[in-house]
């Protein structure tokens, strides 16, 4: 879940409650705050246990609540995962040190330290694009063995990695990376933890239970739906595609932190332009006139999800589906 500040750039909480009841009434059923797309590293750590505090009260009865929580700082995320706890979360994401590239046993050492530190079911966020260093099969297996290490992030790519952890461990996998979002679930993923999922975890849901139920030309209908999504944030990166996109949705929410900027008129227009084509409903004048997955111009509601099931804008013990990240 992105972060709202005021124009003056400050922590809105009152928006940050407002946007977690939008994001959880259109499929969500999990908000990761804090991560990257949260803008994380430019909130103090004041600022991400009022976060966590005002998003568990918002929507904390309906919804899973995880707190990023991961630096390349072990001590420093031992910190943030205690203070995370006091706040009220349901679980953290621990994504892998960046910067330092650690080897796998400080890999192993700085986890298992963290994971100590708390009673929270944790979700590690394996991401080489942006650690350099991935967490290897090795490494997850072993941290598969801690009782509160229960699932994992993946914007790793490496299908064979995933497709061995899932068969011989107890992790839960979720797709980290939007574009993969049906191949991982064809593998044994159990949802998503979405950047899209700030404007279409109402399709992603029906994506969920199309392949649950079985209806696999269903889910790759609604699938392809989201391509002119993602390549929406293709165009400016997440943070700035997805507080872009909310306020063509009418949903304002402010603009980034630098370094990173707001998005420029173009890119604006670019993104309602995709987002028009994906058939998003949009509160500024833009006409949406495309087809939903449907075909009926509209996009499905999203109901009933499996119990096991979700998607998270930001992640489930953690819970099911869809979480926006």
């Amino acid at each position: 879940m992105v972060t709202p500040f005021d124009t003056d750039g400050r922590l809105d909480l009152a928006r940050a409650e407002e946007l977690a009841a939008h994001l959880v009434d259109l499929g969500n059923d999990g908000l990761v705050v804090n991560g990257t797309t949260g803008e994380g590293p430019t909130t103090t750590d004041v600022e991400k246990a009022e976060l966590v505090r005002a998003v568990v009260n918002a929507v904390g009865g309906r919804a899973t609540v995880v707190a990023g929580a991961g630096t390349y700082d072990t001590a420093h995320s031992v910190h943030l995962a205690r203070e995370a706890e006091k706040a009220g979360a349901h679980g953290l994401l621990l994504v892998t040190p960046y910067y330092s590239r650690p080897p796998q046993s400080g890999l192993l050492l700085h986890f298992t330290a963290v994971a100590d530190a708390t009673g929270l079911p944790v979700m590690l966020y394996d991401i080489p694009p942006r650690s350099i260093i991935p967490i290897e099969a090795d490494t997850l297996r072993r941290l598969a063995e801690h009782p509160q290490i229960v699932a994992v992030k993946d914007a790793r790519g490496d299908f064979k990695v995933a497709t061995e952890i899932i068969a011989n461990t107890g992790l839960a996998y979720y797709s980290g990376d939007d574009p993969v979002n049906l191949p991982l679930l064809s593998i044994g993923a159990v949802g998503f933890v979405s950047v899209i999922g700030h404007v279409v975890a109402d399709r992603l849901r029906v994506l969920v239970d199309a392949y649950e139920a079985g209806d696999v030309v269903r889910a790759r209908t609604v699938h392809a739906s989201t391509s002119p999504v993602i390549r929406a944030m293709g165009r400016a990166g997440g943070v700035i595609f997805s507080k872009a996109a909310l306020r063509l949705r009418g949903v304002d929410v402010g603009d980034p932190r630098l370094p990173l900027p707001a998005a420029t008129a173009e890119q604006v227009a670019a993104i309602a332009d995709d987002l028009a084509e994906a058939g998003v409903p949009l509160a500024r004048a833009h006409d949406v006139t495309a087809a939903g997955p449907d075909g009926s111009g509209a996009v499905p509601g999203l109901r009933g999800a499996p119990a096991d099931r979700g998607v998270e804008v930001g992640s489930g013990a953690l819970g099911s589906g869809v979480a926006s990240s």
